[in-house]
């Protein structure tokens, strides 16, 4: 994938068809180092699958045979010198803690470092996509912290306002523009 924020998208739509009813999207950067994890509460992942998921063959999909995210994934953190973990906690096994966590972690100033891309579009995307599912959403970089909950959100417009309107979105896209642009 060109962009980082792409496997974002893949994993935290992985993360809906488990069933999960809050996703975290955490973004962790240094001047060095990049951590992206991605957490939710999902139905998870038997133990013998987490050892498979990141064999390209290895999927849950019934409309292809291939599942490609967690491999890019891993070999993109792989290529900068990085590493990828996966936890997962079945449902049927933990009905309390169940859910899936996966991180990846990146040396940025490495030559094969996949750029970060559309953030604020992958999230926004997601919103739109599911917007019963909440999200929490953080980027800490070593001069400010870009933050959205979706809980939060949901406690000021009440129930009857949908998460998946245009104006929602729009405010949603302009608040994540606006922290990121803003000066430490």
């Amino acid at each position: 994938m060109k962009e980082l924020s792409l496997n974002i998208l893949d994993i935290a739509q992985n993360s809906i068809r488990a069933e999960a009813s809050l996703i975290e999207i955490l973004i962790d950067e240094t001047e060095r180092m990049l951590t992206i994890t991605i957490r939710d509460n999902g139905c998870g992942m038997s133990e013998e699958f987490v050892k498979t998921v990141t064999d390209p063959f290895s999927t849950t999909r019934t409309t292809r045979k291939v599942g490609m995210g967690i491999p890019l994934l891993k070999l993109a953190a792989e290529q900068t010198g990085g590493s990828l973990t996966i936890r997962s906690v079945e449902r049927a096994v933990d009905p309390e803690h169940c859910g899936t966590e996966t991180s990846a972690t990146f040396d940025k100033t490495h030559l094969d470092f996949t750029p970060l891309g559309d953030v604020i579009s992958t999230v926004t995307l997601l919103i739109r996509g599911s917007p019963k599912t909440d999200f929490l959403f953080r980027h800490t970089m070593p001069d400010r912290t870009v933050e959205l909950d979706t809980r939060e959100i949901r406690q000021v417009l009440g129930d009857d306002v949908p998460l998946d309107e245009y104006e929602v979105l729009a405010w949603i896209r302009d608040t994540l523009t606006e922290q990121y642009a803003s000066e430490a």
